[in-house]
């Protein structure tokens, strides 16, 4: 098992920036590629972003790529998102997440996190 905790979260202007983070406890953390997904009420929850065990395939939604950045710190068991150029469009809770078996095109994760509201006011 792998225990996460997103941090992070909040109240923000559209064009502004967050950055969220996960911190990983329990099993290897650098064994998981780690992710995010997003959800608003009445909607499906949505593939974000994802990126390997050794910090390489990461991908992203086309709804996010060239504003969010995903990195991660495996020395401090954490995965971090930055978010720029925020629209209120990408209002939502961010969940955490985690996958072992992720082969750098498709994110299925295992193992979640309670998620972090952000709200993006226009």
């Amino acid at each position: 098992q792998v225990q996460l905790v997103e941090s992070g979260g909040g109240l923000v202007q559209a064009g502004g920036s967050l950055r969220l983070s996960c911190a990983a406890s329990g099993r290897t953390f650098s064994y998981f590629a780690m992710g995010w997904f997003r959800q608003v009420p009445g909607k499906e929850r949505e593939f974000v972003a994802a990126i390997g065990w050794r910090a390489g395939n990461t991908i992203y939604a086309d709804s996010v790529k060239g504003r969010f950045t995903l990195s991660r710190d495996n020395a401090k068991n954490t995965v971090y998102l930055q978010m720029n150029s925020l629209k209120s469009e990408d209002t939502a809770v961010y969940y955490c997440a985690a996958d072992s078996t992720y082969d750098g095109s498709r994110f299925n994760p295992g193992h979640w996190g309670q998620g972090t509201q952000v709200t993006v006011s226009s």
